[in-house]
């Protein structure tokens, strides 16, 4: 198969490329950044890896990118939509609106975007994979999640209704939620960089990995082609869904 996976220089994006690289899989990896981007090319090998260094945002260079693959590279099969990001966790009415575009642009137009670039091959392949990675904030709100929990909603019922359109046509389509994740710069962005943020947030969590992630996706993926995974929800055993919280007034 030919995988392409977007934010692929570090984490869960670079965990995925591994683990299909590692079963003799081709894959393309795409990121902004060109100088881990050829780390990880060097690693897996240029055979098993081709690279595009572009901003997911900026769909016009991802399209040129895709056009001009190498030949070998050229019949896509399965997208893994990693690409995401969560800014701040402050309460809805002290956010800066700034992020709340960012996490817009980047988690759902970037996404349906390049969804929207594949597709038709596949439909008209009659094969091939969506995979996106979503979150538990799509499904279970906390305070300061606002945003970024609506992007992760939306791609969550975006997947879905993608099978609804697509139940005839041997595509399949999958959305992975994780839970707390460790082993990725995601906490970092969110903290703008407040490594004593991180640090507290993990500290004796034993949170889920980027290859456990990587584990997920390679294992749907590589179901028998009539099987299709609509939804993996994932979390560590030291996370749960909490109560709801009631506030009383004194």
């Amino acid at each position: 198969m030919v995988i392409l996976v977007t934010g692929a220089s570090v984490g869960f994006g670079a965990a995925i490329a591994r683990k299909f690289a590692k079963e003799n899989h081709k894959v393309i990896a795409l990121a902004r950044r060109e100088d881990k981007l050829k780390e990880l090319q060097n690693e897996l090998g240029s055979d098993k890896c081709q690279i595009i260094a572009v901003d997911i945002c900026d769909t016009k260079a991802v399209k040129n990118a895709i056009d001009n693959l190498r030949d070998d590279f050229k019949n896509i099969d399965v997208l893994v939509n990693n690409a995401g990001l969560a800014l701040g966790l402050s309460r809805a009415y002290e956010t800066d609106i700034n992020d709340w575009e960012r996490m817009i642009e980047v988690n759902i137009l970037s996404l349906v975007r390049l969804t929207r670039m594949l597709l038709p091959k596949m439909v008209e392949n009659k094969s091939g994979h969506i995979i996106n990675i979503g979150s538990i904030a799509g499904t279970y709100p906390y305070p300061g999640g606002n945003i970024y929990g609506a992007t992760k909603a939306f791609v969550k019922q975006f997947s879905l209704n993608l099978r609804a359109d697509l139940y005839d046509k041997s595509v399949r389509v999958t959305n992975i939620e994780p839970g707390l994740c460790g082993g990725s710069e995601f906490s970092f962005v969110r903290f703008k960089g407040d490594k004593n943020m991180v640090d507290e947030l993990y500290r004796d969590a034993n949170p889920i990995m980027p290859e456990d992630i990587a584990e997920a996706v390679f294992w749907v993926a590589t179901q028998p082609k009539h099987v299709n995974i609509n939804r993996i929800e994932m979390m560590p055993t030291t996370q749960a869904s909490s109560a709801l919280n009631v506030y009383k007034h004194k």
